[in-house]
């Protein structure tokens, strides 16, 4: 067990327990240092320019480059030395819960390498060599992004029913069909594709790495609820020619490989929900201890008190089970026996943070809908967390 000196928010709860001094199994000095690292980054390349980048609705690239620069993008996209990663020792899975909580403190952040920390394993793992050595270590290095292409107008959690389709004629599969909410298509220089190249079903579904340049693909913003500096797209593939050298593992056998980097997806999802609910908690908390009604703070109202001991005990009940799964992911547990728990705690998250964010609503009452001031943060969360809530 170790503890570590105070860093951060002090008031209870408003920040990790092992960040106000409990002691924890989790952590080590290397995660301490890399805490304060990402918290610096972010309060010199994003904070003063966040709003900007939102209203804009998209941010400078570079900012990749900068965090490749500095150890972050190798913390989080944790491949082979050999591949352009760290060495095996000097991140694991704690770096990268570390670094998604942290930036999610903020209004926006390079969203993008939630997406190509999605897209890119299946590359890594089974993606042939010449893919592998060419892409990942320009992906490492925020030189290159990729987006991970599965949902489509009527298919979606019901991945074992794409109709996107990839003909193979020659040494080329020509694709066709749609994509829908896909994350970062507007940005991403390739995509890792999910098509059908053989009978219905799971059976049917293979892999492949698509240049987002080729011929025949065309790609528009889709506007949501919570639009922010990284759109979500609808991507259309007309007679679309991929190298049948870009097969990802084996045809017909995409299925299991997608299965297995959902596990990755849902912890990453829900440590950014886990932040979000607790910003939700600090910024109602904040608000409770300052608004008054009726003659007394809010906070001295029992029922608000209710409401924020609530959005507390979700938080942390929320964390506790982050960091269990977390534990599971670095002593390298099959992704087939992590399934059920990692889609319990995606479940656990979205609803905690949708809970968090209705609760806060309801103590900042009308500014709590309002976009500017201190409900305008209130009310961002609010939209994310309901869109979170509804895609699980």
């Amino acid at each position: 067990m170790t503890r570590f000196d105070s860093f951060g928010d002090q008031t209870k709860f408003c920040e990790p327990a092992w960040y106000q001094g409990a002691f924890t199994p989790y952590y080590t000095a290397s995660h301490a240092e890399f805490r304060k690292r990402v918290r610096d980054f972010m309060a010199k390349e994003v904070e003063p320019y966040a709003e900007g980048w939102l209203q804009k609705g998209e941010y400078p690239l570079s900012v990749h480059k900068k965090m490749y620069d500095v150890g972050l993008q190798q913390a989080v996209l944790r491949v082979p030395p050999e591949l352009g990663g760290a060495s095996a020792d000097e991140y694991d899975i704690f770096h990268e819960i570390i670094f998604f909580d942290e930036v999610a403190r903020h209004e926006c952040y390079p969203r993008m390498i939630s997406i190509d920390s999605m897209a890119l394993p299946p590359l890594v793992k089974y993606g042939p060599a010449h893919l592998r050595e060419k892409l990942v270590p320009q992906v490492i290095r925020g030189e290159k992004h990729i987006a991970l292409g599965i949902s489509e107008p009527t298919a979606g959690s019901d991945v074992a029913q794409i109709k996107t389709t990839a003909l193979k004629r020659g040494d080329k599969y020509v694709v066709n069909g749609q994509k829908k909410w896909i994350t970062g298509g507007l940005i991403a220089d390739y995509i890792t594709l999910a098509v059908r190249t053989g009978s219905e079903g799971m059976n049917g579904i293979s892999l492949f790495c698509v240049d987002m340049k080729s011929p025949g693909i065309s790609v528009r913003p889709l506007p949501t609820m919570a639009d922010t500096d990284l759109k979500s797209t609808f991507i259309t593939f007309e007679d679309v020619e991929v190298p049948a050298a870009n097969l990802i593992g084996v045809e017909n056998g995409g299925f299991i490989p997608l299965m297995e980097n959902f596990n990755h997806e849902r912890l990453v999802i829900s440590v950014g929900a886990a932040r979000g609910a607790r910003r939700c908690y600090s910024l109602a908390l904040q608000h409770a201890l300052k608004r008054k009604t009726f003659g007394k703070r809010l906070i001295d109202h029992q029922v608000i008190r209710y409401k924020l001991a609530e959005m507390a005990r979700m938080v942390e009940s929320l964390w506790a089970e982050v960091e269990h799964v977390g534990l599971q992911f670095k002593e390298r547990v099959s992704d087939r026996r992590m399934g059920e728990d990692c889609a319990i705690l995606k479940v656990n998250a979205s609803k905690a943070f949708e809970f968090c964010a209705r609760e806060a609503v309801q103590i900042f009452g009308g500014a709590g809908v309002t976009r500017e001031g201190q409900g305008r943060y209130v009310e961002r969360l609010y939209r994310y967390g309901y869109i979170l809530n509804t895609s699980h």
